[in-house]
């Protein structure tokens, strides 16, 4: 190789590097070790499949040891190599290592254990925190994960492109390296690389890469017989084994098989995984976005949650400081009254001394000697001193000095502000699914918890899921609490979900719910009160969706002569719309009471046959194969028939039989849905039956479509049937205020 070739092999590692740098500063969450937070340096596998730098791993057992033999008060939480007041050298893990190691064999050589002897064998996997078990080798019974140390390198290299690496064969100075072998465990630049490896000799067979300080070994070896190379993988343990583990070592009645098949399985497993994840690249990157949307929404929400708190503190706040005010002003007319009538009182009694007001002025008129200007005054004056002496012997302040009744009372108060919480808070709306459908329409219906706030707005999101498992919502905004919904697509799967809104603040978005639409047209009729119609056995609703069975006039009247066994037919009542094409699906319930009950399809042309020639089923002069009835719905038959009917009775749906499908007879008997719906497809001559809750086909058969198709029912003894009410835009949306 001459020095232009060795230039544009560097040149091209270089490059590869660069390119592989955006891709690796990606995954650097999965370079970190658990334990040190740093890149993985000689990663092992512990048995839980987590990584752990050997370094780390070592710290884990020194303080695992540490804690048990009670060596120093320093020891931190086991399983926190971080979290210490001491780090011990490497030097210093490594002899208690090897004296735990020591000590161990020592115990198994021993023909007793001494029990006080430590023994490290199970850590705190920092990864998962679960308890694992290393074995009795510890340590050295662990693989090296070389695979995930390129990695680390790699990383390493894209973090450093900038860095240089030194020739370690180079005297001082040392030149730039431009290659390592992996065989010499060394970085060279290209002279000394040339002078260390000549052509023709062993060396120049050497593997090399671009300048790494990192080497992985060339080969695996076993680390339970250390002179042997991994060539088989335990299925049971997972993990590589040599010939020996499973000759007679701890694998030696496990299930193997040889590394070409494992590597082969596991990359296959691996790849498609991958593929899969790369394919779902669009759904993350939506995710991503509606994540970011949350985070958004977060942070909005939560600056005007504090803006409203705020608000709120202020209104009491401009409360407190208006009753304070109040207060204030209440009590400072209070004194101010007060001390004006102790003042008034002071002055008033200030004149009773001598000399001074009052006495002081009866004694100036005493000194009057013109009895009529004495008399003139002295009345009035004697009133005045009577008053004083009256008011000497009651003395009473004007005013008391207490503002008893001016204390606050603020116990309750207090209560009240340390009690100072959240209001009932927005809560998530739910979906009632026992109120929402899927008919014609979807009506959507959904409630909240009735100790939360109800919502001012709701927005109601909905998508079809198919194969494409398109990502896309489509979202209606409405003020009350149900919506329908005329856009779907037939024999769809749709997934719902609501969330409310008060204000700028909004709830959760509700759990979804899938919701299946009918597998065609909802075929909508009445029941036909004219054609074939028994009054005296049936009875039909004003609004002909409901028909019911009773027993009639008739056959009381006759129950007197009847003593041995009960002779009835079937009453037969059909929709009083036809069809001649396409597909059409229609849905009913039956009342859970109901004895006998057919349900299903027939043509205009066996109806009449029906109708005017009606027979005596329990009677034992009727026979299903005698002719009489040869197009009976329980007889096997192959070629289609112009009629299918199914048999429901004592909450069971009884499935047609066909002589091309082997089933048991438990086998045709399910649960009554509490729906059942029937599709008709005239052109294809099919006929279907339906858990119309589900939408779920229970059962499909061939009919011969011939004339006008008729929705068909038949009742027998007490019963009852419900037609699907049809979701019109007359049903107005339920109010959250209803």
């Amino acid at each position: 190789m001459n020095g232009s070739d060795e230039i544009h092999q560097f040149g091209f590692i270089v490059d590869t590097i660069q390119k592989s740098q955006g891709v690796i500063k990606n995954i650097e969450r999965e370079l970190v070790c658990p334990s040190c937070k740093e890149l993985y340096t000689h990663p092992l596998i512990l048995p839980c499949q987590h990584n752990i730098c050997h370094k780390c791993l070592k710290e884990l057992l020194y303080l695992t040891l540490e804690d048990s033999t009670d060596v120093s008060s320093e020891a931190s939480t086991p399983g926190s190599p971080r979290i210490r007041m001491t780090s011990p050298s490497v030097e210093r893990i490594d002899r208690l290592v090897r004296s735990a190691s020591q000590r161990s064999s020592l115990g198994r050589r021993g023909s007793k254990r001494n029990s006080l002897t430590p023994k490290i064998t199970t850590i705190s996997c920092p990864g998962c925190l679960h308890d694992v078990d290393l074995g009795e080798r510890g340590i050295n019974g662990l693989f090296r994960n070389v695979t995930l140390e390129a990695i680390v390198e790699r990383y390493r290299q894209a973090a450093r492109a900038a860095t240089a690496i030194m020739c370690d064969y180079c005297k001082p100075p040392a030149q730039e390296s431009t290659k390592s072998c992996m065989d010499c465990n060394a970085s060279f630049c290209n002279e000394c690389f040339k002078i260390n490896h000549p052509w023709g000799t062993v060396k120049a067979q050497h593997e090399y890469v671009g300048p790494t300080n990192q080497f992985r070994p060339k080969v695996l070896m076993c680390p339970e017989h250390e002179m042997e190379k991994v060539n088989m993988y335990c299925e049971i343990c997972r993990r590589p084994v040599c010939h020996l583990c499973k000759l007679g070592g701890a694998h030696a009645n496990h299930r193997v098989t040889t590394m070409s098949t494992a590597y082969k399985t596991l990359k296959e497993k691996l790849t498609k995984g991958i593929s899969y994840l790369i394919s779902k690249e669009s759904q993350v990157k939506d995710q991503l976005s509606e994540l970011e949307i949350l985070i958004k929404q977060t942070e909005s929400n939560g600056e005007k949650a504090k803006e409203d708190a705020t608000y709120n503190f202020e209104k009491l706040y401009n409360i407190l400081e208006e009753r304070k005010s109040f207060v204030m002003r209440s009590i400072e007319n209070s004194k101010s009254l007060r001390l004006e009538k102790l003042k008034n009182q002071v002055e008033e009694y200030q004149g009773l001394l001598e000399n001074n007001g009052l006495v002081g002025y009866a004694q100036e008129v005493l000194k009057e000697t013109d009895h009529s200007c004495f008399v003139q005054i002295a009345k009035q004056l004697h009133i005045r001193i009577q008053k004083a002496s009256d008011s000497l012997k009651s003395f009473r302040p004007a005013a008391q000095p207490g503002f008893e009744e001016y204390f606050l009372d603020v116990a309750q108060e207090e209560d009240l502000l340390g009690e100072i919480a959240f209001s009932k808070a927005l809560a998530m709306p739910e979906i009632n699914m026992e109120q929402s459908k899927i008919y014609n329409k979807a009506r959507i219906c959904w409630q909240e918890p009735s100790d939360s706030l109800s919502a001012d707005s709701y927005v109601l999101e909905y998508r079809r899921l198919d194969k494409n498992e398109d990502l896309l919502w489509n979202e209606i905004e409405t003020a009350n609490t149900s919506k329908i919904l005329s856009d779907l697509e037939l024999n769809s799967q749709y997934c719902f979900r609501v969330k409310g809104f008060r204000g700028s603040t909004s709830t959760p978005l509700s759990k979804e719910v899938v919701l299946h639409t009918p597998p065609a047209p909802v075929f909508s009729f009445l029941f036909d009160d004219k054609c074939g119609y028994n009054k005296e056995h049936l009875m039909l609703n004003a609004q002909r969706d409901t028909v019911e069975s009773m027993a009639g006039i008739s056959l009381l009247l006759g129950a007197e002569r009847v003593q041995v066994g009960c002779y009835t037919c079937l009453d037969y009542i059909i929709g009083d719309t036809g069809i001649t094409k396409g597909r059409h699906f229609w849905a009913f319930s039956i009342e859970s009471h109901s004895y006998l009950v057919k349900v299903g399809v027939a043509s205009d042309i066996k109806l009449q046959e029906w109708l005017h020639n009606p027979r005596d089923i329990s009677s034992p002069r009727y026979d299903q194969d005698s002719g009489h009835d040869s197009g009976s719905e329980d007889t096997s038959y192959d070629s289609s028939q112009p009629f299918t009917l199914a048999t429901i009775g004592m909450k069971k749906l009884f499935i047609p039989k066909s002589s091309h499908v082997t089933c048991t007879a438990a086998e045709r008997v399910i649960p009554l849905p509490t729906r059942i719906g029937i599709c008709l497809d005239y052109d294809e001559g099919k006929v279907g039956f339906y858990d119309a809750n589900i939408m779920k086909c229970l059962y499909e058969r061939d009919v011969d479509c011939i004339g006008t198709m008729y929705p068909a029912f038949a009742l027998l003894g007490g019963g009852a049937i419900h037609l699907e009410e049809v979701i019109t835009a007359n049903h107005l949306d339920y109010s959250h205020e209803i």
